[in-house]
């Protein structure tokens, strides 16, 4: 009687989920390091050890990865910013606080990375308008959690978009090791203070 042959060794099989999270990460790390004109399906294929039609089957196209990572890093920034406001005094001092730490933090958690995912979801009008989907909803968080201590008319849309504005610039300012991350923070706390204050 003779043993059956040995199969050949297989590439592991992932839940989607966890492939699709390894995939996250692998694209991740190749905007790190080569930046994101190098973010590609074929390249991010070879980084994450799988084959292409794993890839395409995830995200479609360059822009599908690129909006995958954007979401990506808008579900951690929500969840964290989420957390940090429930926990925070019901002040508004203390949530503006919340809102410049945590928003400047998470920029610079991805360092380098989200600018060139940010540049390049701007280069398509579909992928730019998600990205405009995302900041409202950004907006529309500050303008719940500010509402308390803002006046009767509420805080004006046009503050709240400068409010972003100065969000971005000053975490980018930061990236770039112009400013530190305390310095981005502070300004970015007392511009919410002086819009709220404006409100009234």
């Amino acid at each position: 009687m003779t043993s059956a042959p040995a199969r050949p060794a297989t590439r592991q099989r992932l839940p989607r989920e966890q492939r699709a999270r390894q995939l996250l990460d692998a694209a991740w790390a190749l905007v790190r390091d080569e930046g994101s004109d190098a973010l590609t399906l074929g390249r991010l294929a070879e980084a994450a050890g799988v084959t292409k039609p794993v890839v395409y089957d995830h995200f479609g196209t360059r822009n599908g990865l690129l909006l995958a990572l954007y979401q990506d890093f808008d579900r951690r920034q929500t969840a964290i910013i989420d957390a940090a406001i429930a926990a925070a005094r019901p002040t508004l001092e203390a949530k503006a606080q919340v809102i410049a730490c945590r928003y400047v933090a998470c920029v610079l958690t991805q360092g380098r990375e989200i600018p060139g995912v940010l540049a390049a979801l701007g280069g398509s009008p579909e992928l730019a308008a998600v990205k405009r989907q995302y900041q409202r909803a950004f907006i529309e968080k500050c303008q719940v959690i500010l509402a308390p201590f803002s006046g009767p008319q509420g805080i004006a849309p046009a503050s709240l978009w400068a409010m972003l504005g100065a969000a971005d610039a000053l975490s980018d300012t930061a990236i770039a090791g112009d400013i530190t991350e305390e310095q981005a923070r502070d300004e970015l706390a007392q511009t919410i203070l002086a819009m709220v204050g404006r409100s009234h």
